[in-house]
């Protein structure tokens, strides 16, 4: 609904990009699967979710002020905890199973972590542990035909730009992959982007855009005031 509001002011994105599930979202408003094959999709891969966290429990934690390769080494170090969130410098997200989590955490204070905090998350998505999810989303997956998108497509599988071709492919990958949205939006900067527009009920990708490149514009569009706060705000740039 936001897109169609944004799309009836013949407001247009130059590129898309999602967060995790927001990748389904990114791709319709490109045009590269319709709405109803994207919540279609949405709702397969919610239900795949779920049944693959009732088979193997798990959890999520967001580490706070540690650098990136830290995190990354006591993933390494702790068997069965995984990188799942890259969602801005200074704030990665594990995930894994439970004792795993825990002792992540632990030990990310120990490294001089500011928090590392429990997600009120029902599994560890992202992470190998959902890789069920995966091959049950597949064939609905397959089944769709991607157009070529309207806007290039920047995925936070890859952080690249990515083609129709392989869009089936990176939505399956997604579930157990992490989200690279930092690296993925500081490419979009590199290749010129100054205003990102979340789209969408709230307003955390944009306080995460604004700390993964404090010169860009994030503007949240979650209501008519916001949508006229853009109008706006695009007329003097």
């Amino acid at each position: 609904m936001g897109r169609a509001a944004l799309k009836a002011r013949g407001i247009e994105p130059d590129y898309v990009v999602g967060h995790s599930v927001g990748e389904f979202a990114a791709l319709a408003a490109a045009n590269a699967l319709s709405t109803e094959e994207a919540l279609a999709l949405v709702r397969e891969r919610g239900l795949a979710m779920a049944e693959a966290a009732r088979e193997r429990p798990g959890s999520m934690a967001a580490i706070l002020g540690l650098e990136d390769p830290v995190v990354e080494r006591l993933c390494r170090q702790i068997i069965g905890v995984w990188p799942a969130n890259y969602n801005c410098p200074g704030q990665i997200v594990v995930s894994g199973e439970n004792p795993a989590v825990d002792e992540c955490c632990d030990q990310a204070v120990d490294e001089g972590a500011r928090r590392a905090v429990k997600l009120r998350v029902s599994g560890a998505f992202h992470s190998p542990l959902v890789a069920h999810a995966a091959e049950r989303i597949k064939p609905a997956v397959d089944r769709i035909k991607f157009n070529d998108p309207s806007a290039p497509f920047m995925s936070t599988v890859t952080a690249k730009i990515e083609p129709a071709h392989r869009m089936a492919g990176l939505l399956v990958e997604q579930l157990t992959a992490p989200v690279k949205f930092t690296q993925a939006a500081s490419e979009l900067a590199r290749e010129g982007v100054r205003t990102f527009v979340e789209v969408g009920p709230g307003n955390v990708l944009s306080g995460l855009l604004r700390r993964i490149d404090s010169t860009a514009k994030a503007i949240p569009v979650n209501n008519l005031a916001s949508l006229a706060k853009l109008e706006d705000e695009l007329a003097t740039t």
